[in-house]
């Protein structure tokens, strides 16, 4: 008898210290929010489950280095998502994001980026919510970006109306049908027109992020970010249409 209230003490024990470590776990985590400097240009990602890996990095990593440039207003990079929880690449790759567009109180966004995610054909285009979000940001936004896919979400939203616009090549077709009112081009990798830059996507998202680079920047800035990634930059032997600057 004694032996087993022993054992019963050590268990409750054993079980009580258990407990407490999970409860000081829980209550000392904290939610680690992105550093937002004052004076730089604030681009937020929009992510999802299925998002490309390529068409978040490429503009992710032009956009993030600009911080390391002297004497430019460099830009602020996040993410923004329906969830705070993990979002899974199509890749696999799981990144946390920054903020809760759905809930949070978001950083006013200069410029969003739009990359390609699988199901931006299909059942992410029924997403009003979403959908809601980039129409908001449209109205104050200095730049609306999209690479691959992408375009899809924007033409959705209805702010590539009255623009010329481009998208993954091999649904070209797919854009024109479910969009016929659209001003579509092919055969360029990136298309500006007013503050609307749509890409083809994939590796060729680089081009389009550094295009936006030397809009804001100049050229040699540009040419800075580039070589810092080893990617040779020359806007001009890059295939696109500018309808306006």
């Amino acid at each position: 008898m004694k032996k087993l209230f022993i054992l019963f003490s050590l268990s409750f024990v054993f079980i009580s210290c258990n407990q407490a470590t999970k409860e000081n776990v829980s209550t000392s985590e904290k939610r680690i929010f992105p550093e937002i400097k004052a004076d730089r240009y604030n681009v937020a990602f929009l992510i999802m489950d299925g998002t490309f890996n390529t068409e978040f990095t490429a503009p992710f990593d032009i956009f993030q280095h600009t911080q390391y440039r002297k004497n430019i207003k460099a830009m602020n990079t996040f993410t923004v998502a329906n969830t705070l929880e993990p979002i899974t690449t199509f890749e696999g790759v799981r990144i946390l994001p920054d903020f809760d567009y759905t809930k949070d109180s978001i950083p006013n966004i200069d410029i969003l980026v739009v990359p390609s995610a699988e199901h931006h054909l299909d059942t992410d285009l029924k997403d009003s919510v979403m959908i809601n979000f980039v129409k908001k940001v449209d109205k104050t936004a200095l730049y609306m970006t999209s690479h691959c896919d992408g375009a899809f979400v924007l033409a959705k939203a209805g702010i590539l109306n009255n623009v010329a616009s481009t998208t993954f090549p091999s649904d070209i077709a797919t854009y024109q049908k479910m969009f016929p009112n659209l001003n579509v081009k092919d055969s360029v990798l990136f298309v500006h027109d007013e503050k609307y830059i749509t890409s083809a996507g994939g590796a060729k998202s680089f081009e389009a992020a550094l295009y936006l680079c030397e809009v804001l920047y100049g050229k040699e800035i540009t040419e800075s970010l580039a070589g810092g990634l080893v990617i040779d930059w020359n806007l001009e032997s890059v295939p696109r249409l500018i309808v306006k600057e």
